[in-house]
């Protein structure tokens, strides 16, 4: 509990620079290419389309398109769930290098080690913010106009950050001491593309007790709440307020274990460098 505390306070004394860092990092990666930043919205619209295209067409009904999902159109179900994986995945991957990949600049900065990762997730909440401004205005021109709903965006958007963060004072601390474990963070991304319901919907091929089982994904969660939201569909943190229990109770444990990992072996980054 000591460890989880003072990892809180870090980032609230530290917030200020922690946000410049982030759009520090935001800039610096696309300072080099001619439309810049433009590139944060056109790489998720090219690997939307192709989801889009393989999975709504190619791998159904012989290339015919395929049908409704929960009463919404593919594209429009697809969109509202794969918006926030566009955070998910680069947000994981990218936290979980953090520290190795930037100790040695920071460390001669009066700079917390465990705002590293803050300051690299918020980099790339940025862009999925712009993202989900554009897939508000789609979806105005489709039918599905904003609605009360949208009220709990904020909520599983401060969910989405709080999960990551957690989940990377893990990963970054074991990636710098054994850099295998990048390599396995990048494989488990992967895996949970397809073990999320972004893709297609599980709750219509798989039994009740195998979607039980999935949800113990806590990405399950905050995609469900970003399509109930973005589609007006519930108030989905209250209609399931067992699964919001149990989602912040795994963020609290993995944020302690987290926590007490970092502090305890943080001192010691620079020497597996």
């Amino acid at each position: 509990m000591k460890s989880a505390i003072t990892v809180l306070r870090e980032q609230i004394q530290n917030y200020y620079l922690i946000q410049r860092l982030s759009l520090y990092e935001l800039k610096s990666n696309n300072k080099n290419n001619y439309l810049g930043m433009l590139w944060e919205v056109l790489t998720p619209g090219i690997q939307l389309a192709i989801y889009w295209f393989v999975f709504g067409y190619g791998l159904k009904s012989g290339g015919q398109g395929r049908g409704d999902v929960d009463g919404f159109p593919f594209f429009v179900w697809l969109l509202s769930g794969m918006v926030v994986w566009f955070f998910i995945n680069p947000g994981i991957v990218q936290a979980s290098r953090s520290v190795y990949t930037r100790i040695k600049m920071l460390s001669k900065m009066s700079f917390p080690m465990s705002a590293i990762p803050s300051y690299v997730i918020m980099s790339k909440f940025y862009p999925n913010l712009y993202l989900t401004g554009i897939t508000i205005i789609i979806f105005q021109f489709m039918g599905y106009h904003i609605n009360v709903y949208y009220l709990q965006l904020p909520y599983f958007m401060f969910a989405v950050i709080a999960v990551i963060f957690s989940i990377s004072l893990i990963t970054s601390t074991l990636s710098t001491m054994v850099r295998d474990v990048q390599m396995v963070v990048q494989s488990v991304v992967r895996m949970l593309l397809y073990l999320t319901p972004i893709l297609w919907n599980m709750e219509e091929l798989l039994s009740k007790q195998l979607v039980t089982i999935m949800k113990l994904n806590p990405f399950y969660y905050i995609v469900e709440g970003y399509r109930s939201a973005l589609l007006g569909q519930e108030w989905y943190f209250i209609e399931h307020w067992q699964y919001t229990l149990y989602f912040w109770g795994f963020v609290l444990v993995v944020f302690l274990f987290g926590s007490f990992i970092h502090v305890k072996f943080r001192r010691h980054f620079v020497d597996f460098l």
